[in-house]
């Protein structure tokens, strides 16, 4: 009997002390800090996450913003530290725009711990923390923010309380600008509908000529002439005519003998030899006893100078007799002219300063042979007044590998 009882008193005290050991009390302390530590970093997360949501324009529901009495808002000032509206009155922004997340009052004892969580996984979060004495407790060794009492009292912080404080700019809205409205108008043939000086208008425009045959559109003569790529390789004893449009192959040498005074000429339109007056024997006469003026092209919707019997001041006037155009090119002879250039000529000149003239167009340009294969600027730097102009580069100089003055000035 003493011997059972033993056993009993043997197995009893050791029972106790695997119960009470402290190795067993170490685990179960460790379990409930790794607890405590889930439970307040999941109290973290919830409310960076609703923050984030809020900084997003987005909505966070999770029923962790319920269980913790999470709540997020925007919080504006001025420049008296008093709230006011967040919103853009008059083109004026508040002074001061916030956005707040608190959370439920944590309990004191977990103050540390939280501390120790926001440290270890929020370090770049800025201002996020716990609320003590109108002050932000940050996490490590950032010390604290101090809060606004307008923001204190508009949040009705507590101490305890996780808090998540970002300042923010209020977005500037784009000011979006809005046509008239215009009513539909029908523009006749040969005219185009374009949108000019705040109404619809219909203006004319250039249509491009078909040539028909072997002829192409000539943009310059605003007639069909040949297409020399397609003129053919005739014979040794021929050559390429175009006849009625399209080239074709004849016989150069004609059969036909002329009386003297006279040669022999193809005629196109029965292809036969025929004599006609030598045009070596004749007087020269004046080929062009009606003159016509070069007219200045725009892109449709543009303002066109409509030129009129006489060039400017500023230009002289060449005439291609094989045409009979008359065209107008800058003449830098009149550059001392008053009403081509006022100011004194000396002043602009050096490496920053040179003159140029203002072409009106591309093809105004193309007539000038002293600047065959150079680009003119045609933008708001440069004037299009057909006038020689000063340009003034400022502190750069004169691009002299672009510039051929006083037709053309670029900047560096």
């Amino acid at each position: 009997m003493n011997i059972f009882m033993m056993i009993l008193v043997a197995i009893f005290m050791l029972g106790f002390y695997m119960i009470s050991s402290p190795s067993q009390r170490i685990v179960e302390q460790e379990t409930e800090y790794a607890i405590n530590q889930s439970d307040l970093r999941s109290i973290a997360e919830c409310a960076s996450a609703q923050h984030n949501a809020q900084i997003k324009g987005t909505e966070f529901q999770d029923i962790c913003i319920e269980q913790n009495e999470i709540r997020s808002q925007f919080v504006c000032l001025n420049s008296s530290m008093r709230i006011t509206s967040c919103e853009i009155v008059r083109n004026k922004k508040p002074e001061y725009t916030y956005i707040v997340t608190a959370t439920k009052s944590l309990d004191e004892s977990n103050y540390n711990n939280m501390l120790e969580i926001i440290d270890n996984y929020f370090p770049d979060a800025g201002t996020f923390g716990i609320f003590i004495d109108g002050k932000i407790m940050l996490g490590g060794t950032s010390g604290a923010r101090i809060v606004q009492d307008a923001i204190t009292d508009e949040m009705e912080l507590q101490n305890g309380q996780l808090v998540y404080l970002t300042q923010y700019e209020i977005p500037t809205e784009d000011t979006i600008f809005t046509a008239p409205v215009q009513t539909d108008i029908i523009c006749p043939i040969g005219t185009i509908k374009t949108y000019r000086f705040g109404r619809w208008q219909c203006v004319g425009y250039n249509t491009k000529t078909d040539c028909g045959g072997d002829m192409i559109w000539d943009s310059e003569l605003l007639t069909c002439v040949a297409d020399e790529s397609k003129k053919p390789l005739c014979a040794e004893q021929q050559t390429a005519v175009l006849v009625d449009s399209v080239w074709e192959c004849v016989n150069p040498f004609p059969e036909k003998v002329c009386p003297e005074g006279m040669t022999a000429r193809l005629n196109y339109t029965t292809l036969e030899w025929e004599c006609v007056a030598d045009p070596s024997n004749t007087k020269d006469t004046k080929k062009c006893e009606n003159l016509k003026q070069g007219a200045i092209f725009g892109a449709v919707g543009t303002t066109i100078r409509v030129p009129s019997s006489s060039c400017t001041d500023c230009e002289t006037a060449v005439t291609n007799y094989d045409t009979c155009e008359t065209i107008c090119i800058p003449d830098p002879s009149k550059i001392n002219n008053p009403a081509c250039y006022p100011g004194d000529v000396k002043e602009c000149s050096g490496s920053h300063k040179g003159f140029y003239f203002g072409f009106p167009s591309y093809s105004y340009a193309n007539n000038v042979s002293a600047i065959d294969g150079r680009t003119i600027p045609l933008d708001v730097h440069h004037s299009q007044n057909r006038k020689f102009n000063c340009m003034d580069c400022g502190d750069k100089e004169i691009d002299s590998e672009r510039s051929i003055p006083p037709y053309i000035i670029i900047c560096k």
